[in-house]
């Protein structure tokens, strides 16, 4: 049970919307028709999200890589993770100092599970509809991040088994954060023990199944000698260019022209339309109508020309020429954006909760956790969709990992030891029940997409895609009669106002 709830001598829990400034609206008002201006309000800063991740965060975080050398799975789990956990951040800031109620632990244990399923699912079906339909993935990146969540719920509960989170407890979760930048730091060294090891298994495999065939060699030889070789037929030279074919005999060419890998196996043929579908959707004019493009796109461009006209006051483009070195103010600025558009978000969501008299509790599950994770999605589906896979699902967990290190254990070991909420008594109370059967759900869906993933080969396509869908529309049911008390008592009722 909630210790600030019973210490104010509550049978039931404060609602969500007293956590927010007051609405200007009153609740008759948004019963007659008002609540359509929230939703509305509520789209409009979707989009606007939508831009600040796409035209100014990705390339400022691309940037920053390429300043401090990391590697794009790296980034995804670091840089990309914080800043696109800013929303949970704020949310978690305010529930804990300002209103003292659960409102931002809810919303991190929601969006735990919208990162882990929803997002992996936008980056499938997302990259199937950009043209590239398998974008494969490394084993190393998704296995590092699944370890290092998998291990952090699992410290999370021991942490709030006793429906309390003391001082020190908070403390080392966010030390805790700090190792795991120094892990992520020293990653490319810790990549190539593991790979090394791996390969070396591998050759000792080969090395007893070459030695079970060596008793087959004679009878393979002497069919091979009946059958004419096509060795020559498969390094050619075509237009002065060295190449390799394929088992079709095809012409592949292997020269200077060849474009490397990203993340995996992509076309080259496939690869300049992918990268031009993806800047010109970034054009977009302030000072010039779209008069030769379609209705959608001169409506959108309406819609949104507003948007485009406030960031280019208060964010500036690092990908022009004259701000290409501005990009550590860009990426601070987006921190800044993201976090306003995402807590005016849950407010409005919140609103729209209150209003449709759908609890607090399942609003943040739903549409509270679906809002502040925007950004993660936005983010995790452009890299998809450029073909950098695990950059993408490497932010999904690694957002999970900050979210529960540093959201959490910061605001908490902040509260505990200069402002408890009773004197003397350096702990923060929660309510250990609910917590307690998320975090079991968390283990149970980073598994679940783990496995999803071994089972598809390590790949990313439209297939996992819709698993993890159907997986993340199972959880959201279970996990709504759960919080409606259907099974068992989770939850005190919503008080009345």
């Amino acid at each position: 049970m909630d210790f600030e709830t019973l210490a104010a001598g509550l049978n039931c829990t404060p609602p969500a919307i007293d956590d927010f400034p007051k609405d200007i609206f009153t609740e008759e008002q948004r019963q007659d028709g008002a609540v359509v201006l929230h939703i509305i309000i509520s789209l409009y800063l979707f989009v606007a999200l939508a831009v600040v991740c796409d035209k100014y965060f990705v390339p400022a975080v691309e940037k920053i890589c390429q300043a401090l050398n990391m590697s794009n799975d790296v980034a995804g789990a670091t840089f990309m993770a914080a800043a696109t956990s800013a929303p949970e951040l704020f949310v978690n800031v305010i529930g804990t100092f300002i209103t003292e109620g659960d409102i931002g632990v809810g919303t991190i244990v929601g969006s735990a599970v919208f990162n882990i399923l929803a997002v992996a699912a936008c980056c499938g079906l997302g990259a199937g509809m950009s043209g590239v339909q398998v974008v494969p993935l490394d084993w190393w990146p998704l296995t590092r991040d699944c370890l290092a969540y998998g291990i952090t719920v699992s410290i999370l509960i021991c942490i709030i088994h006793d429906e309390r989170v003391e001082w020190y407890e908070a403390l080392s979760l966010v030390l805790l954060y700090i190792v795991y930048i120094l892990i992520m730091y020293f990653d490319k060294s810790i990549q190539r023990c593991a790979r090394g090891g791996l390969r070396s298994a591998q050759k000792r495999r080969q090395s007893y199944q070459s030695s079970i065939s060596k008793s087959r060699a004679h009878s393979l030889e002497a069919a091979e000698a009946q059958i004419p070789l096509k060795i020559e037929k498969e390094k050619q030279v075509c237009d002065g260019t060295h190449v390799n074919s394929d088992e079709s005999g095809n012409c592949t060419q292997i020269g200077p022209g060849a474009v490397a890998q990203l993340n995996g196996t992509i076309k080259s043929s496939e690869l300049p339309n992918v990268e031009e579908s993806h800047d010109t959707s970034n054009q977009h004019s302030l000072w010039k109508w779209p008069s030769k493009q379609g209705k959608f796109t001169k409506f959108t461009w309406i819609i949104t020309w507003p948007i485009y006209f406030v960031f280019l006051f208060t964010i500036p483009d690092c990908e022009k020429p004259r701000f290409k070195k501005w990009f550590p103010l860009t990426f601070m600025m987006c921190i800044i954006w993201i976090g306003s558009l995402s807590y005016v978000v849950a407010w409005m969501i919140t609103i729209i909760g209150d209003t449709l008299k759908i609890p607090d509790s399942v609003m943040g599950i739903t549409f509270l956790a679906a809002g502040t994770s925007v950004p993660e999605a936005v983010s995790s589906v452009i890299v998809a969709k450029q073909g950098h896979g695990s950059m993408g699902i490497s932010n999904s967990i690694g957002s999970n990992t900050f979210d529960i290190l540093l959201c959490l254990g910061l605001p908490w070991f902040i509260k505990a030891t200069f402002m408890p909420t009773i004197p003397g008594k350096l702990w923060v109370g929660i309510n250990s029940a609910g917590i307690e059967y998320s975090a079991i759900s968390l283990l149970s869906t980073l598994l679940m997409l783990y496995i999803a993933f071994s089972l598809n080969k390590f790949k990313l396509d439209k297939r996992v895609g819709r698993a993890c869908l159907l997986m993340y529309a199972a959880f959201l049911i279970l996990a709504s009669l759960i919080e409606l008390n259907v099974f068992f008592r989770v939850n005190l009722p919503t008080c009345g106002r």
